[in-house]
């Protein structure tokens, strides 16, 4: 670890970007199950706020798995540190005024408490939006779109989530989205929604 690094405060403050940008920067986490609709939801997040003229960003296994993080496996130290880089950029891109929207399992309760941290103790605490993405294990099997449950199934898969491997679920999230019942359009106004209730967005 380096110790020789001083940080460097930047001209412009967060105040100050925001108000140049119009909004604040958040991090909105979606976590679930693999097969949950974590992704298509944030991409339909995304999308919509960009449509605002909104500022946003979405983090999730292909752009992070395949650059970031490649060098990283799918052990349980190697989650963490996964879970860990995601939260540190997803701090980076929502100090820059942005509204961050990851899409990551990040099945265990201590890394999501880590990112939630990370945010809290930012100067200023930026807003850390966990969002669960709640579908049981049966309806993640029936959409299983990789096929990784039929392969976790048979053994193909070690430490797979849900199966070989745990998820514990946000006890007390931001958001819970019934996965099961609820359509991507309408997950995206839940998230929208919410937004604008506690000021992180304003309507143009």
């Amino acid at each position: 670890m380096a110790t020789n690094i001083t940080f460097h405060e930047g001209i412009v403050s967060y105040e100050e970007r925001c108000s140049l940008l119009g909004q604040q920067g958040a991090t909105i986490w979606l976590t679930g199950l693999s097969a949950s609709g974590k992704s298509t939801i944030a991409t339909a997040l995304e999308q919509h706020l960009l449509h605002q003229h909104k500022s946003a960003f979405r983090l999730d296994g292909d752009n992070i798995r395949f650059g970031l993080n490649k060098d990283l496996g799918f052990s349980p130290k190697d989650r963490e540190e996964n879970i860990r880089r995601i939260a540190e950029v997803s701090t980076l891109f929502s100090a820059s005024s942005s509204l961050t929207i990851t899409s990551f399992i990040s099945p265990y309760a201590a890394d999501r408490d880590v990112a939630r941290k990370l945010h809290d103790e930012h100067k200023p605490p930026l807003p850390f939006i966990e969002v669960f993405v709640d579908a049981s294990v049966e309806e993640c099997e029936k959409r299983d779109p990789k096929g990784l449950y039929k392969k976790a199934r048979a053994g193909e898969i070690k430490e797979f989530t849900g199966i070989s491997a745990p998820y514990e679920a946000p006890p007390k999230p931001e958001i819970h989205i019934d996965a099961d019942k609820t359509s991507v359009e309408d997950s995206v106004k839940i998230i929208t929604q919410y937004l604008l209730e506690k000021g992180y967005l304003k309507v143009n």
